[in-house]
């Protein structure tokens, strides 16, 4: 067999070395406090002396960005994905308390196009920097034969870290809590397969009524909201009880994560400020009022349980407005109470 026999099965070498040559420039964007070590390792190094925590916890979460990829490959826009991996990542960590330390990735393709995924790594990396973690290593995988030349996917890994004393595990929610809401910038990453098969016969171009002059394409990949920034001043002065991050499953299934078998939430719905890419689903999915509260964020990626005395203190250090939605209440039968 000939010394091209990799590249006579598919796989380019070459095309897998320029690609680490030309994301190098994105990861050197990313570095903070404690990575060591170079991009090409075997293994990414981070050093936990140089952090000044008294009771270090690690906390680390996973995640990909789902079908919302096939969007990205259908419109040929990859600059942005790779924050959507990060923002998954990432919100899950801080919603337990961790500030972001380091982030990897994982791409995998039927084709290594180099400049193709230098765009993949430059949104990832650009999400790790509005996080503040070190993009300190990855793997990029050719695989023909599993993916088609065009496809990929793409996955990510984070590791923060909390004081021992601030971590945010539901233990503290009371009722009488107030519930606070923080923007989110559209549907993030989850719920995809459903938008892809109600937006189906629309062209990516199109620009619907509800949408407020914004083509269909721009609103559906505008990537995940990262709240890291907004969310570690509240952390580090104990200002929050409990932390939901509204992604998969909705209000129903992510706000009761944050607290005790015994509580409940209580929403008020008109508090709630729904972006127009959710009345647009509700009305061309044909999708029930209430099933849309079991799938998206509906305008809020964050919700937060605050002590009533803390709430004006809380509202003064983000630098947002603030959605005061409902309060914490003793469980009688469901959850989450909509009102």
């Amino acid at each position: 067999m000939s010394k091209n026999a990799y590249a006579q099965s598919g796989v380019d070498v070459e095309a897998g070395y320029e690609v680490v040559e030309r994301i190098k420039k994105h990861v050197a964007k990313t570095e903070r406090l404690g990575v060591m070590g170079a991009l090409g390792g075997f293994g990414g190094m981070f050093d936990l002396t140089a952090l000044d925590v008294k009771e270090p916890v690690l906390i680390s979460g996973t995640d990909g960005v789902g079908t919302k990829l096939m969007l990205a490959i259908q419109y040929d826009k990859h600059d942005t994905i790779g924050q959507d991996c990060v923002a998954m990542c990432v919100n899950d960590i801080i919603a337990a308390g961790a500030e972001p330390l380091y982030f990897l990735d994982y791409i995998a393709t039927g084709k290594n196009e180099p400049a193709k995924l230098e765009q993949v790594v430059k949104g990832v990396a650009d999400g790790c920097m509005e996080a503040g973690a070190g993009l300190i290593g990855g793997e990029t995988a050719e695989m023909p034969g599993m993916y088609g030349e065009d496809d990929y996917d793409l996955a990510g890994f984070a590791v923060g870290v909390a004081e021992k004393s601030q971590i945010i595990d539901g233990s503290k929610v009371k009722s009488g809590d107030i519930l606070l809401g923080l923007a989110s910038s559209g549907i993030h990453s989850n719920g995809y397969s459903l938008v892809r098969r109600v937006f189906a016969d629309f062209d990516g171009d199109a620009i619907l009524p509800e949408l407020e002059g914004k083509a269909l394409k721009d609103v559906l990949l505008t990537p995940t909201r990262i709240y890291v920034k907004a969310l570690l001043p509240l952390i580090k002065e104990n200002l929050v009880n409990g932390i939901a991050h509204i992604t998969g499953g909705g209000f129903v299934e992510n706000i009761p994560r944050m607290f005790a078998d015994g509580l409940a939430a209580e929403i008020e719905e008109d508090k709630i400020p729904v972006l127009p890419i959710f009345t647009a689903l509700e009305k061309y999915g044909e999708i029930k009022h209430e099933e849309m509260f079991e799938i998206f964020n509906m305008g809020l990626g964050m919700i937060l349980a605050v002590s009533p005395d803390k709430v004006e203190k809380v509202k003064s250090l983000l630098d947002e407005e603030v959605y005061q939605v409902g309060r914490i209440v003793e469980k009688e039968d469901k959850s989450v109470i909509i009102k």
